[in-house]
């Protein structure tokens, strides 16, 4: 993420008061390697996208959020192919940027951006706020 975009979005991160709900996806766009995602506050909703922050976030990114959070999985039982136990295992659906486009319903792949878009305002939250601290202790 570039400087810019960064300090957008930290400004964004506090006119909401740190209330991440508060910032809503007006829209999005997946196409070749990214997953662009414009943002707004909820209590200031934009006439444009051209109004909102933009957001380009590497598919690889999301991919990795899909299957670390287990989107395109489920819990389910097994039968050993040679000894023939019942066991429980996550059963793949799909990979993940195939389940988030052909077999997500369009509430899953809302879940799936509003995911990753919490995981990067946490993220973004977290390690600029460690950084401050450790200036502060130097």
């Amino acid at each position: 993420m570039n400087l810019k975009t960064r300090n957008e979005l930290w400004w964004l991160i506090i006119s909401v008061d740190y209330n991440y709900s508060r910032i809503a996806i007006a829209d999005h766009d997946l196409n070749g390697q990214t997953l662009t995602l414009w943002l707004e506050d909820k209590q200031d909703f934009k006439n444009t996208l051209d109004e909102c922050l933009q957001l380009h976030i590497p598919v690889k990114h999301f991919t990795r959020l899909i299957k670390k959070e287990g989107l395109n999985s489920y819990e389910g039982t097994r039968v050993h192919p040679q000894k023939k136990y019942v066991y429980n295992t996550r059963i793949n659906i799909n990979e993940p940027l195939q389940w988030y486009l052909y077999d997500a319903t369009p509430n899953e792949q809302h879940w799936a951006r509003e995911a990753l878009l919490k995981q990067l305002l946490t993220q973004l939250v977290e390690t600029d706020v460690h950084a401050h601290d450790l200036c502060l202790q130097s």
